[in-house]
């Protein structure tokens, strides 16, 4: 490890999300001597052209690295301490540089949230990557960082009011400005298209616990249609990454050894407001949230927001803990970006800056940011990537 030329190189710098967080390590790290990055792509002219239309250091490295060469996967991943990796859908183009990282012991990071491909890797990799030293950690941005946080955020809370942390935790949208990411769509129709071709795979895709091998949990709530909430008097939607963080968020109380109980029982809805309003409102949500219209709408891969739109964009997370005489804490989560590209932009980098930098002892093995970072990466988030961590009356 200490050969490695460069603490992170950013893999995917000439697409729509890597050159954002390219850019981000640019501007937040201008001047930091010690902070050794390159940036890494199919064409060194695309990631010459990104490199000055972001503003980066001239000297800034570029590395020539293309998903249908593993050989190259291998060259740049023994340049690295870190990969962060934004070429996705994984399950098409994340398996070799994957491998590369497992078996050189160099940490990895992306924005996952396939979690069919996740179980895969796990099954493939945990044992090899603990053996190896390499911290792989999955699942950096907005699916599904803010949410695996704030559950964290209101169990702390929870055992300081309570003395224990409580085994019910819902996790409630109550407000996002912004776009679903491209790739975040082509992940959905990646899922969606390998589930319809093997229908065993379906079972695992409804598996709450599909991520925490050797566990399986309480039955938890379904969060497919319309529901009137009680202890938030208010209409909840389905949310459409629920899928993808719930499962992260059981993982993570596992990886953690399981400090929210094995019989925790978490779910997460959109928040649409009260009476006739707030139902008209869940079922119009319920009626745009299904797979076909949420993978042809929106942007397509490499494509994304305008700078005016991430900047604009926000989002509002609230997570309520509840134990069984009915009593809750409540903890809020919030960004200051849109949320698929603005926020997860820092969020990815700032998570590979913290492994690197404040808790460097983490064991080896197949992470969550949360599980593996903790407080440290709450710090980070806040300081530097715009997010906000509260606990609410």
């Amino acid at each position: 490890m200490s050969s490695s030329k460069f603490d992170i190189v950013v893999y995917g710098a000439t697409g729509f999300t890597g050159q954002l967080v390219a850019e981000y390590l640019a501007a937040q790290y201008k001047g930091d001597a010690n902070l050794k990055w390159a940036m890494a792509g199919r064409s060194k002219d695309k990631l010459a052209t990104v490199r000055d239309a972001i503003g980066a250091p001239a000297d800034t490295p570029l590395i020539v690295a293309d998903a249908s060469d593993p050989a190259s996967l291998k060259a740049m991943v023994a340049q690295a301490k870190a990969v962060i990796t934004t070429v996705g859908p994984y399950q098409f183009y994340g398996n070799d540089v994957l491998a590369a990282c497992v078996e050189a012991g160099v940490d990895y990071f992306d924005l996952c949230g396939e979690p069919l491909w996740m179980r895969q890797m796990i099954d493939k990799h945990e044992a090899a990557a603990r053996a190896s030293g390499a911290r792989i950690v999955f699942s950096c941005g907005y699916d599904s960082l803010p949410f695996e946080l704030g559950v964290f955020c209101a169990q702390e809370e929870a055992k300081k009011v309570f003395g224990a942390p409580a085994a019910r935790v819902k996790g409630r949208v109550r407000a996002m400005t912004g776009t679903l990411s491209g790739g975040t769509a082509a992940s959905m129709k990646a899922i969606f298209t390998a589930a319809a071709n093997d229908p065993s795979l379906i079972a695992l895709l409804r598996n709450p616990f599909v991520l925490t091998p050797g566990f399986e949990g309480p039955k938890q709530p379904p969060g497919n249609r319309p529901v009137l909430d009680q202890d938030l008097d208010s209409w909840t939607a389905p949310f459409v990454m629920a899928n993808i963080n719930t499962r992260n968020v059981h993982r993570s109380n596992l990886l953690m050894g399981f400090p929210y109980g094995k019989d925790f029982v978490y779910d997460e809805m959109v928040l649409t407001g009260p009476g006739e309003q707030g139902e008209a409102k869940a079922k119009r949500i319920t009626a745009a949230n299904t797979s076909e219209k949420m993978t042809s709408s929106g942007p397509k891969p490499g494509e994304g927001p305008s700078k005016e739109e991430r900047e604009n964009g926000s989002y509002d997370l609230l997570f309520v803990a509840i134990v069984p005489d009915g009593r809750q804490v409540r903890a809020a989560v919030k960004g200051d970006r849109d949320p698929g590209y603005g926020s997860t932009s820092k969020m990815i980098s700032e998570c590979a800056i913290c492994l690197l930098r404040d808790t460097p002892d983490v064991a080896a093995g197949i992470w969550t940011p949360g599980a593996a970072m903790g407080h440290p990466l709450i710090k980070r988030l806040v300081d530097h990537a715009g997010l906000t961590f509260g606990v609410e009356k």
